[in-house]
C-alpha cells in the first residue's frame, strides 16, 4: 500500500475519509440498537437497515450530477451536508420519535451514493489503474479495522450517555473529513459537457453495464449475494436472543467479524494480484458462504464467533475485488452514472432483502434463514466462476476497457 500513499494527495483523501469511516462504525449499528431499545421489536430493528437502502432507487439521478461537478467538491459538500443530516438523532427520547432515527438513516443512503460515486472519479484521477487496488485495500482494511473498536464504542456511548452523543460525534467526524478533503490539490480532469438527452443521461451507467461483459456478470453473482446478505441484519438480534445475549451484544460481534476483515483488508490486494478481481471475487463469496453455514450450524456463541472472523475476511476480499474492477473498467466521465446504476441494481435487492428478512425471522429461525444465505451466495460464486472462468488468473494491472470481450 506504500505506493498509493506515495501518491500526491491520496494521503489527505485517506485521512479525511478514514475518519468520517471512524464516525461511521460508531453509528450504524446504534440507529438499528436504539430502535430495539425503544421498541423491544427485531423486526423494526432491522427495517432501520431498508431505509438506508431506499435512496439508491435515485442513484441513476445523482449519479449524472456527479458526472458534471468536480469529484472533491462534492466529496467536500456531502460530507458537511452528512454532519448537518445526523444532528436531528439530538431530539430523539422516545419511541415516538422513531421517524427521526429512520428519517436519518434516509439521510445516510443519500450520502452513501453520492459520496462513494465522487471518490471513485477522484481516484481516477489521483491513482493510476495498477495502483487503485492498492487505494481500496487501505480504505476497507481501515473501514473493517474500526469493526474491531467502533461499534464497541458506539454501544457504549449509546449505553453510557445516550444516542444523543453518539450523533455529535459523528456529524464532528464528517465535519474534520470535509476540511481535511478541501485541502487536497489535484487537477481534475475537465469534464466533457453531455448533450444527449436527459433520459439518455440517466441510463447511460446501465447501459455501459449491460455491454460490458465482465462487469454484466459479476453483477449477476455479486447481485445474488446481495440478494439475501440483508437476512443478516434482521436475523441477528434473534441469534442473540437464542444464545441469550442482550442487543447490546451485537457491538462485539461486529468487533470480532472485523479481527478478519483486518487480515482480508490487509490480503485482499496480493489476492487480486493472484488470481485477478475475477477470481478474488469468487474467493470472496466463496468464504462467505461456508462462514454462514458453520454459523447456521454452530452449536455455540462461541463457534458462531469464530465463524464470523472468516466471514470478516471474506467481504474485504469481496468488496475491494469489486470496487476496483467496476473502476478500471468504467470510462472517467461515465464514473458518477456507473456508480449510481450498480447502486440501483445492488440496492434493489438489498431493499427487498431488508423486507423479506423483517418477515422470515418472525417465521424462521436464525438457523434456516443463515442456511438460505449460505445456499445463495454459494451460487452467485458458481456463477460468477462458471461464466468468467476465462477472467479468473489475469491480474488486469494494466488491461483496458474493453466492453466487446
Amino acid at each position: 500500500m506504500r505506493a498509493a500513499f506515495a501518491r500526491p494527495g491520496f494521503a489527505l483523501l485517506y485521512a479525511g475519509l478514514s475518519t468520517s469511516m471512524l464516525g461511521d462504525s460508531i453509528m450504524l449499528l446504534v440507529l438499528s440498537m436504539w430502535v430495539k431499545t425503544l421498541t423491544g421489536s427485531n423486526a423494526l430493528a432491522g427495517l432501520t437497515f431498508f431505509f438506508m437502502v431506499v435512496p439508491a432507487m435515485g442513484a441513476p439521478v445523482l449519479g449524472v450530477w456527479v458526472d458534471r461537478l468536480p469529484r472533491r467538491t462534492v466529496l467536500v459538500w456531502g460530507s458537511a451536508a452528512s454532519a448537518a443530516a445526523v444532528l436531528p438523532l439530538v431530539l430523539v427520547r422516545d419511541a415516538g420519535d422513531l421517524w427521526l432515527i429512520w428519517l436519518v438513516a434516509f439521510a445516510y443512503g443519500i450520502s452513501f451514493v453520492v459520496l462513494p460515486a465522487a471518490l471513485n472519479g477522484l481516484l481516477k484521477d489521483l491513482m493510476p489503474d495498477h495502483l487503485l487496488v492498492e487505494a481500496n485495500a487501505a480504505l476497507q482494511t481501515t473501514k473493517e479495522g474500526y469493526r474491531l473498536f467502533g461499534p464497541l464504542v458506539g454501544a457504549g456511548l449509546f449505553a453510557a450517555v445516550g444516542g444523543w452523543a453518539v450523533a455529535v460525534a459523528d456529524a464532528a467526524s464528517f465535519l474534520v473529513a470535509a476540511g481535511l478533503i478541501a485541502a487536497i490539490r489535484v487537477e481534475e480532469q475537465p469534464l466533457v459537457p453531455d448533450e444527449t438527452p436527459f433520459r439518455e443521461q440517466l441510463t447511460a451507467g446501465l447501459r455501459f453495464l449491460g455491454t460490458d461483459r465482465v462487469l454484466k456478470h459479476v453483477l449477476v453473482g455479486f447481485g445474488a449475494m446481495i440478494l439475501v446478505i440483508g437476512f443478516f441484519e434482521a436475523s441477528i438480534y434473534a441469534l442473540l436472543d437464542a444464545f441469550d445475549r442482550p442487543a447490546t451484544y451485537a457491538g462485539f460481534l461486529v468487533t470480532v467479524q472485523g479481527v478478519g476483515a483486518v487480515a482480508g483488508g490487509l490480503l485482499s490486494s496480493r489476492v487480486v494480484r493472484a488470481v485477478s478481481e475475477v477470481g478474488a471475487l469468487v474467493v470472496g463469496l466463496g468464504l462467505l458462504a461456508v462462514a454462514t453455514l458453520g454459523a447456521a450450524l454452530a452449536p455455540s456463541i462461541g463457534a458462531v464467533l469464530g465463524c464470523l472472523v472468516v466471514m470478516g475476511f471474506g467481504l474485504p476480499v469481496t468488496f475491494v475485488s469489486f470496487m476496483t474492477l467496476m473502476q478500471r473498467r468504467s470510462p472517467r466521465e461515465l464514473i458518477g452514472r456507473v456508480s449510481g446504476a450498480v447502486e440501483v441494481l445492488m440496492a434493489t435487492p438489498q431493499a427487498v432483502s431488508l423486507a423479506v428478512g423483517s418477515v422470515l425471522v418472525s417465521v424462521l429461525s436464525y438457523r434456516q434463514i443463515f442456511l438460505v444465505i449460505a445456499a445463495v451466495v454459494a451460487l452467485g460464486a458458481a456463477y460468477i466462476a462458471a461464466r468468467l472462468r476465462d477472467a479468473i488468473g489475469r491480474t488486469g494491472r494494466t488491461e483496458p476497457v474493453d466492453v466487446t470481450e
